[in-house]
């Protein structure tokens, strides 16, 4: 569980209920019409940008922002100094035990390579593949939600723009103009606070998460490549440190 983001989207909406609380009622800042305006045509555009697969996608993309928990890198390290000692001391085979515990997918399957005796180049090819489509698929549910971020404050001064059109259409019923304005009004603050407080921060937060993410199975497929080698595991803990910033780098006494 991701607590910044928890605490992020608690914070932002319970300061801007905070306002509208101490402004008024907060009834006044319901209305039906403009939400229909504002998500309808955001799912609708999306829809028209994406292939429908993708859009289904869009709740466990949602739910990475989350959810997702990235391999502690001084961890990855300390797992291949132990890889590596079993495999110098007792040999490559030793370590096909050891897979039946690994949770991590794209570990499992380079030292499953590298136990089946796969030239260190061939698995190396195998291993930037995965790391390229999975990063692809990261970029895309980012992405996804950057348009989603874009479309919604458009569609806010879509749903301005018709409050503004039934207003001076109804001047000369005051009774309609107050609900015409309302949507005018209310559609624009719709679209700002899904953009700015949930598709765009959300979107960075993904980002975020597949830079880590990447860098943990960069790390992993460093310290598998080296195993491959039969690289001394001292060597293979200062080539994995490398990736590190040298306050959080593993030191061994």
């Amino acid at each position: 569980m991701d607590l910044a983001t928890i605490v992020g989207l608690i914070l932002a909406f319970g300061l801007v209920g905070a306002a509208i609380l101490f402004g008024g009622s907060p009834l006044i800042f319901i209305n039906i019409p403009a939400a229909f305006i504002v998500l309808g045509g955001t799912m609708g555009a999306t829809l028209v940008n994406y292939p429908l697969g993708h859009v289904l996608g869009l709740i466990g993309i949602i739910k990475q922002t989350f959810m997702t928990k990235v391999e502690n890198p001084t961890r990855i390290i300390e797992q291949f100094m132990e890889y590596a000692n079993k495999a110098r001391r007792e040999g490559i085979l030793s370590l096909e035990p050891l897979l039946k515990t690994i949770d991590d997918q794209y570990l499992k399957k380079g030292l499953q390579l590298t136990v089946d005796g796969l030239e260190p180049q061939t698995i190396q090819e195998i291993m930037e593949t995965e790391i390229s489509y999975l990063e692809e698929r990261h970029d895309t549910g980012a992405e996804i939600l950057a348009i989603m971020g874009t479309i919604a404050p458009a569609m806010g001064m879509i749903g301005t723009v018709i409050g503004l059109v039934q207003m001076l259409q109804a001047l000369d019923d005051p009774s309609a103009i107050g609900p015409a304005m309302a949507i005018a009004l209310i559609t624009t603050f719709y679209g700002a606070l899904l953009a700015n407080l949930v598709f765009n921060p959300m979107s960075g937060k993904l980002k975020a998460r597949s830079r880590e993410e990447m860098l943990a199975k960069e790390m992993m497929l460093e310290g598998i490549l080296c195993i491959s080698k039969g690289e001394n595991p001292r060597i293979i803990e200062e080539k994995l440190n490398s990736y590190l910033p040298p306050k959080i780098r593993r030191i061994t006494d």
